[in-house]
């Protein structure tokens, strides 16, 4: 059984829609969502996690629905948004309280342990903490229950890279019993890089590819060439081609590789070059 399985998710408004999303992330996993702002990615999630009804389809975590068991299955998600949600004027005890209040699984220990190891202060009001510190709140809160998805919106958003590293390492844990799972949206494509299994690409509310990152790797090269370099039946075969005075850059799929002139440099993109350029070449 899938953590998540997702069909025919569609939402219209006046002037966007979200058309036909579906894909399925296995137990144990990482799913990077990425596209531009605007895209659809926060619209997906909301409608995932039932904050956002939508106009067709469906969704299943470890085989729950909402339809059918709307408590279980919010009960199995863990929500983190680049919005903290967080009342301002609430201690970490008064966060405590009403977890503990709100979710039967909820375990005041474990996030008392959380706070402690973080070193969060109990006392001061939650107006008064950093981002980082909210984040790991929010984190800390998540973690304590028995969750089977975790969803994350731009979770990592105005992090400094220490906390981010440690919040990459977390999420690694979270999975390492191969039965939890998390749908990883963020700008910052080098997190996906180091911990997704799998990248989901949507553009203007469709799909434009659903593999893994070794897959996606593999069938696509970025090429680097100097200036003249290329004549026009070759560049057709290329993808979001950036060109300056000294050189282009460029991404081509692997089987087009062969097209290409001696001399140009052919490397591994990263998911953040391939997305770039995918973009440039869909916008023209």
């Amino acid at each position: 059984m899938n953590a998540l399985e997702v069909k025919g998710l569609t939402k219209k408004y006046r002037d966007f829609t979200l058309s036909d999303i579906s894909f399925s992330l296995p137990k144990g996993y990482i799913m990077g969502y990425v596209g531009q702002n605007g895209a659809g990615k926060t619209t997906t999630l909301c409608m995932i996690a039932h904050l956002l009804k939508g106009d067709a389809g469906v969704c299943s975590i470890d085989g729950l629905t909402y339809e059918k068991q709307p408590v279980q299955y919010r009960e199995a998600i863990g929500y983190i948004g680049d919005k903290d949600g967080l009342v301002p004027d609430f201690t970490i005890g008064d966060v405590c309280s009403i977890c503990r209040d709100f979710y039967p699984s909820f375990r005041a220990d474990t996030f008392r342990a959380y706070v402690k190891k973080w070193k969060l202060p109990e006392k001061k009001k939650i107006k008064t903490f950093s981002r980082g510190m909210k984040v790991k709140l929010m984190f800390a809160e998540v973690l304590s229950r028995e969750t089977k998805l975790l969803i994350l919106d731009e979770a990592t958003n105005g992090l400094d890279p220490v906390v981010r590293r440690e919040i990459l390492e977390l999420l690694q844990d979270y999975i390492s019993d191969g039965e939890r799972s998390i749908l990883f949206s963020t700008h910052i494509l080098s997190d996906l890089e180091q911990i997704a299994d799998y990248i989901f690409f949507i553009h203007n509310g469709k799909k434009v590819f659903f593999e893994t990152k070794e897959e996606l790797q593999e069938a696509y090269m970025l090429v680097k060439g100097g200036s003249g370099e290329l004549r026009a039946p070759e560049k057709d075969c290329l993808i979001g081609v950036r060109e300056s005075d000294v050189g282009f850059e460029a991404l081509v799929r692997t089987d087009d590789a062969p097209c290409l002139p001696q001399g140009v440099l052919l490397e591994k993109p990263t998911v953040d070059q391939i997305v770039v350029h995918m973009i440039k070449d869909m916008e023209g």
